[in-house]
C-alpha cells in the first residue's frame, strides 16, 4: 500500500528515498540506504529483511539488476513483494511479484526507481519520475518532495494515505536527512513543513557530529 522514489545523485553520490502510504509508520519498513552502495525499497507486503539484503548484495559487488536477480531466485515469498534499487553507478532496477496488491506499477531511468501498488491509476508511477525531474530544487531532498507531491497530485494510493517519509545518505556516517510522518490525515504536507523547519539547520547538526568545538549554539533556553 505504498508509492515510493528511490534516487542517487551524481553529483555528491548520495543516495535518498521519498514515499507515501495508507498504512502507518511506513518509512520506518520500507527504507534502506547506505551511503556509498546504494538505495533500496522492499514494499507492498513488506520484508524489511529484503531491502538490507539488497544492500549486502551491492555492496559485495552486484549491480541492482543482479541483486534483485538474486533475491527473485532465492526468497520463496518474492512474488508478495514489490522491491527497486539503485546502485553506486546510478543502475536501477525493479520488481513486482504476482501477488503485488491492487493497481500497480513500476519504472526505472538512470538514478531513479519508483515503484507503487493500491494505486488510483498507473499514471502516478510516471508523476513521481517526471515530478523529479521537473523540480527546480537544488537539493536532492527538495526533489524527493517534489516528486512525491506529484505522484500525489495524479491521484496517489486509491484511498487517503496517512504516513510518509523522506532519508537522505551523507559521507558523514549517518543520514543528514532523516523525516517521518508516522500517522496523519495529511503527510505529505507535513513532510514537506517539516523538511522546511529541519533544512535550514541541516549543516549545523553536521558540524556538532564532527567538530563539536565550532558547533553553534542551538539558540534555547539553557543554551547560555
Amino acid at each position: 500500500m505504498t508509492f515510493s522514489l528511490v534516487a542517487r545523485c551524481p553529483t555528491t553520490n548520495a543516495f535518498g528515498m521519498v514515499l507515501s502510504s495508507s498504512s502507518p509508520a511506513v518509512a520506518a519498513r520500507c527504507i534502506h540506504l547506505r551511503h556509498g552502495v546504494g538505495g533500496a525499497a522492499s514494499q507492498n507486503i513488506t520484508d524489511p529483511r529484503l531491502g538490507e539484503l539488497i544492500l549486502d548484495l551491492m555492496q559485495a559487488g552486484r549491480s541492482a539488476s543482479e541483486a534483485l536477480d538474486t533475491v527473485i531466485a532465492t526468497e520463496p515469498t518474492v512474488e508478495y513483494r514489490q522491491l527497486s534499487a539503485v546502485d553506486a553507478q546510478g543502475r536501477a532496477a525493479v520488481f513486482s511479484g504476482q501477488h503485488v496488491l491492487g493497481v500497480f506499477g513500476q519504472r526505472r531511468e538512470e538514478n531513479l526507481a519508483a515503484v507503487g501498488n493500491m494505486l488510483a491509476n498507473e499514471g502516478v508511477i510516471d508523476a513521481l519520475i517526471d515530478g523529479f525531474a521537473a523540480s527546480r530544487g537544488d537539493d536532492l531532498a527538495d526533489q524527493l518532495i517534489d516528486a512525491l507531491a506529484a505522484g500525489l497530485r495524479a491521484g496517489g494510493e486509491v484511498g487517503p494515505v496517512h504516513s510518509a517519509g523522506l532519508v537522505v545518505t551523507s559521507a558523514v556516517g549517518w543520514p543528514v536527512t532523516d523525516l517521518r510522518v508516522d500517522f496523519a490525515d495529511e503527510p505529505v504536507d507535513d513532510l514537506r513543513r517539516l523538511w522546511e523547519v529541519w533544512s535550514p539547520q541541516r549543516h549545523d547538526y553536521i558540524t556538532r557530529g564532527v567538530d563539536p568545538s565550532s558547533a553553534p549554539s542551538y539558540g534555547v533556553a539553557g543554551d547560555e
